[in-house]
């Protein structure tokens, strides 16, 4: 099979298109043909050499992935072959105390999908019976791949850490990003009043065509004032933080009384300063959401086909075009997700 490999991290990474063998199957395990992966600010950081912990030389990235099972595994029994299925981010065990507690995500014996086990930048990938999520035949894969993350990540943010309401008003940021867009729309489908903060003025009409409610600026501004104007002087009840440290301290603002904040973007670890009493003072929570479960994944593939959720798509390259994409996502020219085909 033809497999996208991280050979050297840098600046300009060093990849290579290899000829590999497929996976080898245990017996609970499905092989997949990948037909579409999303390409992740994770797989980025990764690509750098700015995310290093767990990622091998050799590693073969991409997580959000939509395959078309072609082999199981002896003891496979929920999953057939020709279905059409998208992974979680993880090879969830099943049977650990998380898995049976729904937070297959977080699985105590459980890798990562494309991080500590290889993922969908090639034409296969092996995936556990237990972390694969059924999704229609109709469903375009280049949309499909991003069900599990972003879209399913932004749900479990939005919906069960925050509790996003009707009642609320949510800031995104970093709201014309892969995982942005989707926030956007999702705080929507809850019902709340939701504004987009974009550093890109190109990208302001269409976060409203998006459905974003008012879309703020970043410019020289502390936007937490323009926040705070569009609010009448309240903030906002929440908000989706995927920038993370370098908009921290406007963001946090921004936030009104009793607000709650979820930080869904920081993984490359950026540190950041506060004065704790205005957390104590705000009656602020501030949390973090990584991941989907099983019920977010498919919660969000219900969401697509009610038509309540768009997953946004800027562009799909070949694998070998990988560098293309890493230079659009760095400079910041992409409205969405570009998605690999391995072909």
């Amino acid at each position: 099979m033809k497999a996208l490999v991280l050979e050297s991290p840098g600046a300009i990474p060093k990849m290579a298109l290899r000829d590999l063998p497929e996976p080898e199957l245990g017996p609970r395990d499905a092989l997949l043909r990948v037909l579409a992966c999303g390409f992740c600010h994770h797989d980025r950081l990764a690509m750098i050499g700015v995310l290093r912990r767990g990622i091998r030389q050799g590693a073969i990235l991409g997580h959000e992935i939509c395959g078309e099972v072609v082999r199981v595994g002896s003891e496979v029994s929920r999953i057939r072959v020709g279905q059409r299925v998208v992974p979680l981010l993880t090879q969830a065990c099943g049977e650990c105390q998380r898995c049976l507690a729904g937070q297959e995500h977080r699985c105590l014996n459980g890798a990562g999908i494309g991080h500590a086990e290889a993922g969908g930048f090639a034409q296969y990938v092996r995936v556990r019976e237990t972390a694969l999520v059924p999704v229609p035949d109709d469903m375009p894969p280049e949309q499909a791949c991003l069900l599990t993350c972003p879209i399913g990540v932004a749900l479990q943010g939005a919906q069960d850490i925050a509790g996003v309401t009707p009642s609320d008003e949510v800031l995104v940021t970093g709201a014309s990003g892969g995982l942005g867009v989707h926030a956007v729309q999702i705080a929507k489908a809850l019902g709340a009043r939701t504004l987009a903060l974009t550093s890109s003025e190109g990208k302001m009409a269409s976060l409203l065509e998006l459905g974003a409610d008012d879309v703020v600026p970043v410019g020289g501004l502390d936007f937490s004032e323009i926040v705070r104007a569009m609010t009448g002087e309240r903030g906002v009840s929440v908000i989706m933080d995927t920038v993370g440290s370098p908009l921290f301290a406007s963001s946090f603002h921004s936030l009104a009384q009793f607000g709650r904040m979820v930080l869904l973007g920081e993984v490359a670890g950026g540190n950041t300063q506060i004065n704790l009493a205005e957390i104590l003072f705000r009656d602020a929570r501030i949390m973090g959401s990584t991941g989907a479960q099983r019920r977010h994944v498919e919660q969000a593939v219900q969401m697509v086909k009610d038509g309540r959720i768009r997953p946004v798509v800027h562009t799909t390259l070949p694998l070998k075009d990988v560098l293309i994409g890493l230079g659009w996502m760095t400079e910041r020219k992409l409205f969405g997700r570009v998605v690999l085909l391995p072909g």
